[in-house]
């Protein structure tokens, strides 16, 4: 014991005067370290900002839908894209296989056929993100006249096994003031940069602001509005701001919305908004923005018929083929939850595929023969999947599902998986478009 307390106090006094020393670190970083730290940080850094990263598909994007539902999901998403919180195509600029993927579409050189469908951005808010992940066009809205808050929640359903969705948001939309405000701030601020750096006789190739690319602007009814005036208001207000503009009359979730799709209502409607376009005339870069018309593709052939007739007739430039389906094929979904199937609303991804595939060269039949361009969309997640709506006759296409599952790194996968398929047929995208029925 004696022993044991006096080597007690010899510690205690050891440490008494070892506490007046100043405490030294036990470890200095060294202007290497901190160095190989801050490359490291900007390596990282550099590395999420990157779409390709599989990062974005592999964590964050299955973290998102770990923690939120299907619309809150969504809604995080654009708020990140709105903020520039987003990562970007970074050899889009250098590496852009436009060689084989470029097209011509309405006066105007895509550099590459894979655009985003209406439904992902509403309102218009998150337009120069998603061109930064490597879409040659991007389609806002649909944008209602007057502002409507949509169906019930919930109406926004994953179906994670089939890689699809169900929704039924029923125009939810912040009106046309609200995205036209949100338009003319974004095109003062850019037209204002692009004149920095260009002569006065220099004026911008589009209202993307970026080479090789289109804005479009899609239109829609509010629930209680009239079938036609509420379209004419769409191209007389947000008209100026649009590269192309879109007629929506095949969303399953506005009542009667889909009954413009009748061969007689659909010419009077089209004709009537043609009209407004050409009294609109050009936009505010000089140019005639097309009219295009979105379709269901839940037709008969028949019915698919009488569309291409109504189109010819009122001189649109366009058909979108298609929106999201009402059928529920079972053979091909893996889901066993069959109250999930069975939720009411349109749906997209990949079980929609063959549907809206089908539809696609049902109306490349009836317009092969005229001007018309021929945009495909449903199911598409591949360049294999691009490929094939080329050669059933789609100048370009769109994408949404496949994009709000996999993450901002698909468009490239995409892009490089076309022109590699395309490379060993030593062919182009243009030259491979409509080639199933030549």
């Amino acid at each position: 014991m004696f022993r044991q307390g006096s080597h007690l106090r010899t510690l205690a006094r050891g440490f008494k005067s070892s506490s007046k020393q100043p405490l030294k670190s036990s470890f200095v970083p060294s202007p290497i370290v901190w160095a190989t730290g801050l490359a490291l940080a900007a390596v990282g850094g550099y590395y999420a900002l990157d779409s390709r990263s599989a990062i974005h598909e592999y964590v964050l994007c299955p973290i998102i839908r770990t923690f939120t539902d299907g619309e809150q999901g969504h809604k995080l998403g654009i708020f990140f894209m709105k903020y520039g919180l987003a990562p970007r195509l970074m050899d889009e600029g250098k590496n852009d296989q436009s060689d084989v993927l470029g097209v011509k579409v309405f006066g105007h050189n895509l550099k590459n056929p894979i655009g985003l469908a209406a439904g992902l951005d509403k309102d218009a808010e998150a337009i120069d993100s998603l061109f930064n992940c490597g879409f040659s066009y991007v389609e806002v809205g649909s944008v209602t006249p007057e502002p409507q808050p949509g169906n019930p929640q919930p109406r926004f359903f994953r179906l994670p096994k089939d890689d699809a969705v169900i929704n039924r948001y029923g125009f939810n939309s912040s009106g046309h003031f609200n995205v036209l405000a949100t338009l003319k701030l974004r095109f003062n601020k850019f037209l204002t940069k692009f004149q920095t750096h260009h002569s006065s006789d220099d004026k911008p190739e589009s209202n993307a602001f970026q080479e090789g690319k289109l804005l479009g602007i899609n239109l829609g009814k509010n629930k209680f509005g009239d079938e036609v005036s509420d379209f004419v208001k769409g191209v007389e207000r947000l008209g100026p701001y649009a590269d192309v503009l879109v007629i929506n009359v095949s969303s399953p979730n506005t009542p009667g919305l889909r009954d413009l799709q009748s061969e007689a209502k659909l010419t009077n409607l089209l004709t009537t908004v043609v009209k407004e376009r050409d009294i609109l005339g050009k936009n505010l870069l000089g140019e005639v923005p097309p009219v295009l018309v979105k379709v269901a593709p839940d037709l008969t052939e028949p019915e698919i018929e009488s569309i291409a007739n109504s189109a010819k007739e009122a001189k649109v430039d366009g058909i979108i083929i298609s929106n999201t389906t009402i059928q529920r094929p079972t053979d091909k979904l893996l889901t066993t939850d069959q109250k999930l199937i069975n939720e009411t609303g349109g749906l997209s991804g990949k079980p929609l595929k063959p549907i809206a595939l089908k539809a696609l060269k049902t109306l490349r039949k009836y317009t092969k023969d005229s001007d018309l361009v021929l945009i495909g969309c449903g199911g598409i997640a591949s360049g294999k999947d691009a490929l094939e709506f080329g050669k059933a006759g789609a100048t370009f296409i769109e994408l949404y599902t496949a994009f709000a599952y996999r993450g901002p790194g698909l468009v490239a996968k995409i892009r490089d998986e076309l022109a590699q398929e395309l490379r060993k047929e030593g062919k182009t995208w243009e030259q491979i478009i409509g080639e199933d029925d030549k």
